[in-house]
């Protein structure tokens, strides 16, 4: 297999080219430990110990992943902030996460700065060199600090926060394991190793979303331990993301469907005008993707797109693209060292092809949410975890997903899976996006709504509402057709995808109390 984990990496070939920023910078592996390691002795010289945390609120790019390489050799917990949060969202995380050092870029200064009150003053860096107040320089923590590989290295660890959905964000922790950093990045090569992905180079992994998201972190990190360059996205496109492949020969990345729907409508000269051939592995997650689309995506690009099923917590599952195409919308079977339940609301197993809350467990990974037992608690079944989806497995034990918990519509005592509406609207050429969910109705408790977000050159209103529900015949049952059609300019998504639901349904449960 060879040599695996950056910093063994990094000191036997330190002028591999390790990760190329949104503007095209080349950060050579020798520059990265240096820089890594000049930080790692800084922090320590502030009083860092192991098991402490260090937040990040930084852009895609080397000054993020030079903060991930300084913790995870000196054994602290690394929590990336989103950087949509608002300052006092912000300063929760930094708070809840007893963060010891806050980074901040200064694209984010103005809520960092708001966030940055959890820290002590001298604890508040800012990357680059415009000087703001409230902030020392981040240079001021490295400069005289040796480049040399700091003593009594140990492994540290990401702490991600939920997206908070439901309630406030919690950290995700897992106990430290004491090994030496290199051994545990080996270790973590495991995830990529499942999709049948190769160490060493010519390999590049492109990040496609922003490095707050617990996959983008983990693909991308793992990537790098396996000798994989990073090329880094700022703002997703979808041309500049097969330029980007053609020039650097990607051969790997993490996607949402999303990203797949929007390749999809480029027109096809454009997506013609590429040279893909270097995509070997694509793998995707993070929400449900329609059939057709994933059918198209593996039509244009061949028989390199994996999927898989897993959260922040763990997971999971995966479905290789001979798997997908024989179990059509499934999301894969259980990892090796993972387990799937699937049961009813009284924790007992269902049928096959019954749906029920999905519960996972993975073999000597455990977690909890930061300094809230009574959630780690309820999200367990014996020694499974879930998140809240609802799922079946198949007779041959691939999961397909339903939909979450708490966005099932109960209409007439019927249970509605949004999702299942959604996937089939999707297709339709003029919907850019769409989001179902149930509003209230005094007859039936609820009822199905639909918002789309219109194709560019659709024109939204009654028209295009009624050529949507006519496109439904025949292929959805009329209890499960939206009673009505809104149009929005543009679906507040996650830039991983995410389709914030809340903001949408919220409004017109102003006044109702909701079961769900």
């Amino acid at each position: 297999m060879g040599t695996l984990g950056f910093w063994r990496l990094a000191e036997a070939d330190p002028d591999w080219v390790a990760a190329v920023d949104p503007d095209g910078t080349e950060h050579r592996a020798g520059e990265l430990l240096a820089r890594s390691n000049r930080l790692a002795h800084g922090l320590r010289a502030l009083g860092l110990e192991p098991g402490d945390g260090v937040c990040g609120l930084v852009p895609n790019g080397a000054d993020g992943l030079v903060l991930y390489l300084a913790a995870l050799q000196a054994g602290w917990y690394y929590t990336p902030v989103n950087w949509h949060l608002t300052g006092p969202e912000i300063a929760y995380i930094v708070a809840d996460s007893e963060a010891k050092a806050f980074f901040v870029h200064p694209r984010f200064h103005r809520e960092g700065a708001r966030g940055a009150e959890a820290v002590e003053p001298h604890r508040r860096f800012l990357l680059g060199d415009d000087k703001r107040d409230g902030f020392r320089m981040a240079d001021e923590l490295t400069d005289g600090q040796p480049d040399a590989t700091p003593e009594g290295r140990t492994a540290g660890a990401t702490m991600h926060y939920t997206s908070g959905t439901t309630g406030r964000p919690k950290g995700v922790r897992r106990a430290l394991n004491g090994l030496d950093p290199d051994d545990n990045a080996e270790l973590m090569t495991f995830l990529l190793q499942m999709f049948g992905i190769t160490p060493g180079r010519p390999n590049a992994h492109l990040v496609t979303s922003p490095g707050y998201h617990t996959a983008v972190t983990q693909f991308g990190g793992t990537a790098l331990h396996m000798g994989h360059t990073l090329v880094y996205m700022d703002r997703w496109d979808a041309e500049e993301m097969l330029r980007i492949c053609e020039r650097h020969r990607i051969t790997n990345s993490h996607m949402v469907p999303t990203h797949f729907k929007r390749l999809l409508a480029l027109p096809e000269r454009t997506r013609a005008a590429y040279d893909l051939s270097s995509l070997r592995w694509m793998i995707h997650a993070a929400a449900p993707c329609p059939v057709p689309v994933k059918r198209a995506m593996l039509d244009w690009w061949g028989d390199c797109v994996y999927e898989y099923y897993a959260a922040t917590e763990g997971g999971g599952t995966i479905a290789t693209p001979e798997d997908w195409k024989a179990h059509p919308g499934t999301v894969g079977k259980a990892w090796p060292i993972s387990e799937l339940l699937v049961v009813d609301d009284s924790g007992e197993p269902v049928p096959t092809g019954t749906p029920g809350t999905i519960y996972m467990k993975m073999t000597g990974a455990t977690f909890e949410y930061k300094g809230d037992p009574g959630k780690t608690a309820a999200n367990r079944l014996k020694d499974f975890f879930t998140v809240g989806d609802i799922g079946y497995l198949d007779e041959d034990g691939f999961l397909h997903l339903c939909d979450r918990k708490a966005d099932v519509i109960i209409s007439g005592g019927a249970n509605i899976y949004p999702a299942e509406i959604e996937n089939e609207l999707m297709v339709h050429p003029k919907v850019a996006d769409v989001a179902v969910f149930g509003i209230p109705d005094e007859e039936w408790g609820e009822q199905i709504k639909a918002v789309v977000e219109p194709a560019p050159g659709a024109e939204p209103g009654s028209e295009l509402a009624a050529e949507l529900l006519a496109s439904l015949e025949g292929r959805l049952s009329r209890m499960k057709w939206p009673k009505s059609i809104d149009f929005i300019a543009e679906m507040p998504r996650e830039p991983n995808g995410k389709l914030l639901k809340r903001k949408l349904r919220d409004p017109y449960w102003e006044g109702h109390d909701r079961a769900i």
